[in-house]
């Protein structure tokens, strides 16, 4: 018997804050594109459970680095989630009920688990949309202490930081302004938004076009101007047979990005469409 746990409706979260996006809920929402009969009510409960177990083990007084480390070892270590380093590629692994169901993902979908269970803790953890490889953050007296969710939550030194932020920086290590500004937290709508990406980059490597349309039409549906998700639905568009949907939606990327380094491309697309017929609906 399902348990009533209604999740958004794709057509008013654009009205939300970048904040008020409810994280879990929209992640599920997100997988349930793709798994129509997923109960959300289930991987709440799940996730609920996880903290409570954790509860216990956090009371009385517990130092802040004996409660991450408590919470890390009983997520990675007792449940066993970890990083899926040999199939890092499978779409599963940023769909929210597939990482729960396997225990495996990659870093923004282990972060979000990380960030709910921690969070209905009480302690405040952030997603950091970090280059290349997503990580968490959490506020400490002197600063802030950085965790790396795909490698069981270790904490990552300033160094190693900048050592990974820079080939992401044409090779020069970021100062201490500027690594502050790559480890500022990510907003719901940010995390929800690169993990659609990271789908969309997927389905576009193996050309499933119907999928592409499907993560760069849900991308619109949390930032309706986001330029890149409508030039690349309205190329899935084309190679569906969706002319007119292809012409509406490349047309209005060259309205936001006139000077895009594929405006010519985009514009040559156009023109071969002019011509053509809808044959999809």
């Amino acid at each position: 018997m399902h348990t009533k746990h209604p999740l958004p409706d794709w057509n008013s979260l654009a009205a939300l804050g970048d904040d008020e996006l409810p994280l879990l809920d929209t992640a599920l929402l997100i997988a349930r594109d793709e798994y129509p009969d997923l109960d959300p009510a289930d991987y709440n409960a799940q996730v609920d459970t996880y903290a409570e177990a954790l509860r216990p083990k956090l009371a009385g007084d517990v130092d802040l680095p004996s409660r991450l480390t408590a919470i890390n070892r009983y997520l990675f270590d007792e449940l066993g989630f970890a990083g899926n380093n040999n199939q890092y590629d499978d779409p599963r692994n940023s769909y929210l009920n597939e990482v729960v169901d396997r225990k495996l993902g990659i870093p923004i979908s282990l972060a979000v688990i990380q960030i709910e269970v921690t969070r209905r803790l009480g302690l405040p953890l952030d997603g950091v949309s970090f280059p290349g490889h997503f990580l968490v953050r959490l506020p400490v007296d002197d600063g802030i202490l950085v965790l790396d969710p795909f490698n069981k939550g270790r904490p990552v030194s300033a160094e190693e930081l900048r050592e990974r932020a820079s080939p992401h920086l044409g090779g020069q290590a970021p100062d201490d302004s500027q690594l502050m500004q790559i480890l500022a937290p990510a907003s719901h709508r940010a995390i929800l938004m690169r993990m659609l990406r990271n789908l969309k980059g997927l389905y576009q490597a193996s050309a499933d076009w119907e999928r592409v349309a499907r993560t760069a039409d849900r991308l619109l549906k949390l930032a309706p101007n986001t330029a890149e998700a409508l030039r690349d639905r309205g190329l899935a568009y084309r190679e569906l047979g969706y002319a007119k949907g292809a012409r509406e939606d490349l047309a209005r990327y060259l309205q936001l990005l006139p000077e895009a380094e594929d405006t010519e491309q985009v514009r040559e697309v156009l023109v071969d469409l002019a011509g053509e017929p809808t044959r999809l609906n």
